[in-house]
């Protein structure tokens, strides 16, 4: 794992240092050196014109402009003469070319093979793809410490048709940021995407009303009886409903993960990490319908021997036809979910709960499902107070 640390520099400490590792000389304030892949440069630290910069003095080993090799002893001498010279430091600055290393696209690579491993499989891929289709386009051939708010900004409004993308790939180039300060390509404390304003989102989630509920059990029936899909696909299209569990928590669920004596889902992890999932009668009755293979963990299982099902765009494509629902996404079942618990009563924190929300944010999504059942309840207390009100009064008896 990489480190930060600050000792003197000796060459014993350089020749320790690991991918990644930043050293700090605690005698010569601003002068270090840091480990890449494999090249070791030593830097400067220092304000030039009222900016903090980085200057990479050299790649120790390599030969110097008179002919002497970087070490320590040498790029001392010449971090002392440069910050002692602000004439020297501008001259370096504006003469030295970037090493393509230290280039945004470059440093990006390392960021997905160093960072990456810590993600799950669908967050990397994620990642990967915003930095491959909107910050590598956009900054690819920036020095990664020199990255300014203003150009973050600027790319940020180009991304404007595509809202959500767009914070998105704020999110991963902040992460991205801070991991460059740890690793050593920024200076500390200098992430220059904070302050920079998203987008508003206005979402709203699709949900599926009674009579579309209705068309979607007929499809999911028909296509049983004719056997128009796998089953187990439709198993796992009511589990959805049933439960407001994720797809892939569905598809990756193995039989020892269900409790059905506790009436619960145990998963060992999730999009939030460990996450319980309560079972209702109705999704106990699909479970308890699903045929178990033998050599199979899974409960929905695949066409591939002791594998799960991975995709279920097609199974859905014939279901949301069948239903003439084909504008609602498989996703929008979970939504569904939660706007049916809205309407039984449930309160937002527990339906978070339900659904494994790590930010009540995420919930605060449906707050606006609330007004239907609140409208109901006080429409069905209106009239209780109206036909009390209008009751005779009994008689009284002197």
């Amino acid at each position: 794992m990489a480190n930060r640390m600050s000792v003197p520099i000796t060459l014993s400490v350089i020749n320790a240092l690991r991918p990644g590792d930043v050293v700090h000389d605690p005698k010569l304030s601003g002068f270090g050196a840091r480990r890449q892949k494999s090249a070791i440069s030593y830097f400067v630290k220092l304000r030039v014109n009222g900016r903090q910069r980085w200057i990479t003095l050299g790649r120790h080993g390599a030969a110097t402009s008179d002919g002497k090799t970087w070490s320590p002893d040498t790029a001392r001498r010449q971090a002392i003469k440069v910050m002692g010279n602000p004439y020297i430091a501008e001259k370096k600055i504006a003469r030295v070319p970037i090493p393509a290393t230290n280039l945004f696209a470059a440093v990006a690579d390392d960021f997905i093979v160093t960072h990456g491993s810590k993600l799950k499989p669908r967050t990397l891929s994620d990642y990967k793809w915003l930095i491959r289709d909107y910050l590598v386009p956009a900054f690819g051939t920036t020095e990664v410490g020199a990255l300014t708010r203003g150009q973050i900004s600027a790319a940020h409004a180009t991304w404007k048709s595509s809202p959500r993308a767009a914070n998105l790939a704020l999110t991963v180039l902040s992460k991205f940021m801070t991991w460059c300060e740890d690793a050593g390509y920024r200076v500390e404390g200098s992430n220059p995407v904070r302050r920079v304003q998203r987008y508003k989102e206005n979402r709203r989630e699709t949900f599926l009303q009674t009579d579309e509920l209705a068309r979607l059990g007929t499809a999911l029936a028909i296509a049983e009886t004719k056997h128009l899909t796998s089953p187990h696909a439709i198993a796992a299209i009511r589990l959805l409903i049933l439960t407001g569990a994720r797809l892939g928590e569905i598809l990756s669920l193995e039989w020892s993960h269900v409790d059905l004596g506790r009436r619960m889902i145990f998963l060992p992890d999730s999009k939030t990490g460990k996450k319980p999932v309560p079972l209702n009668d109705a999704a106990l009755e699909v479970l308890g319908k699903i045929p178990r293979l033998a050599n199979n963990p899974f409960v929905i299982v695949g066409h591939i021997q002791g594998a799960h099902l991975v995709n279920m765009q097609k199974p859905w494509a014939i279901i949301r036809t069948l239903a003439k629902l084909d504008h609602v996404r498989i996703h929008d079942l979970r939504h569904t979910f939660a706007s049916m618990a809205l309407a039984a009563g449930g309160s937002l924190p527990i339906i978070g709960r339900v659904l494994g929300h790590s930010n009540p944010q995420t919930t605060q999504r449906y707050a606006h499902l609330t007004d239907d059942p609140v409208r109901q309840l006080t429409q069905s207390t209106g009239k209780a107070l109206t036909k009390a009100l209008n009751r005779k009064p009994a008689q009284s008896h002197h």
